[in-house]
């Protein structure tokens, strides 16, 4: 069967129209029926059993980690630390600090409510506590009133509401569901002066403002809204008195999350790419848990077809064991220690079999001790999935995804053996974008050997006007041409045009037009075919070019993960990273000739996936007015 997409996915527009939540619920979303079936604050966020025996053995690593700080000095932010930021764009300082203290009073919460030991819940009071007297839970990358008023610290008394002081007051909540009763007991007064930070940071700027960025009302709607709608939700429904400011609140947030979704593509998927997805998607898929159960069933999203869609996601840019299909800035191997167990129980509900093996397969039967609170909250409280066996995941033969325009295939569904071939159309005005439209991705055996870089180590520069000065994010470093001297634009008028898909048991295969992402004078057209043949398990990579007359010459570029080797004209060997088998790239030297140069890395969010290199293969086009190059990949034992 042979399935064809044209033309490439827009920005979404402005609008005011309801998402997909909101036209399924209707008025049983409004405030004033929310305010009438919501749940009062002491049942609203969903019951886990930590004392349960098998509660108790997934917590075992949290509480090695946590009896090893137990004692020791709590990490503490530093106004140094935070205006770094705004003096040479460091942000990683502050926030290791911030991250480390919130993990421990997880942890702490966690002991006090599995133990019921009473010198755990002043560990979690102290953590508390620190939370409850940081100047600003906002971090420093976010704050929106530093610049203008040229100071580098924040002002407490113009608390912005970003990723961190969301993720804050939704701890909070949690950690009183988990604690409440025995706080009142031991330290009067805490949980009152919880609920006042909380509503002072979060609750009123939320209510109050609307010119948030991230609520996505100008059109441009991304991961942060699920993800701040989502801890909002959590916050009013435990920790505001019930009526109508509350019943106000928790229909703001789910009007956020109905945005994110309505923004999303009918196939589920996400231009940030895999790793993204997590705190996208899966955000709002935890909101909805939560809204479920706050509202005993009334506010149901598993009938929703772009929930059900997203569900399928993270299975289909599975490449093997930990390797994903990575684009825009996210890494091909991410962190393994995700919430599978939101997946598992979507996957269950909506009747995705192949979601639930995927999710499955990465069960380990334990809490990670850096996991989020209401994360693991959430994951003790399913019975369904503390019980589940063993799984293989599915690992499809082949996936498109018009929303983005990516595609992966493999020579045979089950199996991570042999060649994968990754196709990335869409445009370079995505979400965390790289100028990469064209892009292709080869794995062997499931490990990624023609790659996409990544992304280093955010700094002030990665969201800021300089953005495409970093080279993992300029198209020079992506597997694309280079045409007559010119790179890849950023925006939305730089995309691919008249993609083609063929899908069929023989070979999978992916034309698409590049000229559309080259601001170059008299370029016709720039042909980018893509096939995977399963019968021979070779990949081809063919460039077909048009200019309305000769000029300067091009470049072809692959960046290669591994060892490479080049021992004769036309070809290169490249082993994969940690060994296995590699994969060769053959081309007719009489057309191109081939030059490799060599990236050493230093940053780690770049050497945790590749290693200490990276290797470039240019291939010099000549400068006519046409032509065609043809790049052969196959898997070498």
């Amino acid at each position: 069967m042979t399935n064809t997409a044209t033309g490439s996915p827009a920005p979404a527009a402005a609008s005011t129209a309801s998402g997909p939540l909101l036209r399924a619920w209707g008025a049983t979303a409004s405030p004033g029926t929310l305010a009438r079936v919501l749940l009062d604050p002491g049942r609203a966020l969903p019951p886990a059993d930590l004392r349960s025996e098998l509660s108790r053995r997934a917590l075992e690593p949290v509480r090695e980690r946590a009896e090893a700080e137990r004692g020791s000095p709590w990490p503490q932010p530093l106004a140094s630390q935070y205006a770094r930021y705004f003096q040479d764009g460091d942000r990683t300082g502050y926030e290791e600090n911030v991250f480390g203290r919130q993990a421990r009073l997880t942890r702490a919460v966690l002991m006090a409510a599995a133990t019921g030991d009473d010198g755990w819940l002043a560990e979690a009071a102290d953590g508390i506590v620190l939370l409850c007297e940081q100047s600003s839970w906002c971090w420093p990358a976010h704050e929106e009133s530093c610049r203008p008023r040229g100071t580098v610290l924040p002002d407490p008394a113009s608390p912005c509401l970003d990723l961190g002081a969301g993720d804050v007051a939704a701890q909070l909540a949690w950690a009183d569901q988990a604690l409440g009763e025995r706080l009142d007991e031991r330290f009067p007064g805490l949980r009152e002066r919880v609920r006042a930070e909380v509503r002072t940071r979060v609750l009123e700027p939320f209510t109050r403002r609307r010119d948030w960025h991230w609520l996505g009302l100008d059109g441009h709607v991304h991961n942060w809204c699920p993800w701040i709608c989502g801890n909002v939700l959590v916050a009013a429904l435990r920790l505001a008195e019930p009526g109508e400011e509350r019943a106000l609140q928790v229909a703001l947030a789910v009007e956020g999350i109905d945005r994110y979704l309505g923004a999303l593509p009918a196939d589920g998927s996400v231009d940030e790419g895999y790793e993204y997805w997590w705190n996208g998607a899966c955000r709002a898929l935890e909101a909805l848990d939560v809204l479920a159960h706050a509202t005993a069933g009334a506010l149901d999203a598993s009938a929703v077809p772009v929930v059900r869609a997203t569900v399928r996601f993270p299975y289909l840019m599975h490449l093997g064991g930990g390797w994903y299909v990575n684009v825009a800035d996210a890494r091909a191997l991410p962190p393994a220690g995700q919430p599978w167990h939101v997946l598992h129980r979507w996957a269950r509900r909506v009747g995705e079999p192949d979601g639930v093996r995927h999710a499955a397969a990465q069960r380990t039967g334990a809490v990670s001790p850096g996991a989020e609170l209401g994360r693991v909250m959430a994951e003790l409280g399913d019975p369904a999935w503390m019980s589940a066996g063993a799984a293989e995941p599915p690992l499809v033969a082949s996936a498109w995804l018009p929303g983005t325009q990516v595609g992966v295939a493999r020579t045979a569904g089950g199996s991570a053996r042999g060649p994968a071939l990754v196709v990335k159309g869409g445009h370079n005005a995505e979400n965390h974008n790289h100028n990469d439209v064209g892009s292709v991705m080869v794995a062997v055996d499931g490990v990624p050997v023609v790659v996409d870089a990544g992304r280093p180590t955010y700094t002030a520069q990665t969201f800021g006007p300089d953005r495409y000065e970093i080279w993992t994010m300029r198209s020079d470093w992506h597997n694309v041409p280079e045409v007559r001297g010119t790179p890849q634009r950023e925006g939305a008028s730089f995309r691919a045009g008249d993609v083609e898909v063929a899908d069929q048991p023989d070979h999978f295969q992916v034309r698409m037009d590049l000229a559309g992402a080259y601001p170059v004078d008299g370029l016709e057209r720039w042909w980018r075919t893509a096939r995977l043949d399963r019968s021979s398990g070779e990949v081809t990579i063919e460039d077909t070019w048009r200019f309305a007359a000769d000029g300067e010459p091009s470049v072809l570029r692959f960046l290669l993960a591994g060892e490479v080797r080049q021992d004769r004209p036309g070809e290169v060997e490249v082993r994969p990273p940690g060994g296995g088998r590699g994969l060769a790239l053959c081309w007719d030297p009489d057309l191109a000739a081939g030059s490799l140069d060599v990236r050493e890395l230093d940053d780690p969010m770049l050497t945790g996936v590749w290693g200490d290199r990276l290797t470039r293969l240019e291939l010099a086009l000549p400068g006519t007015a046409g032509g065609s190059v043809r790049v052969r990949a196959e898997v070498r034992g």
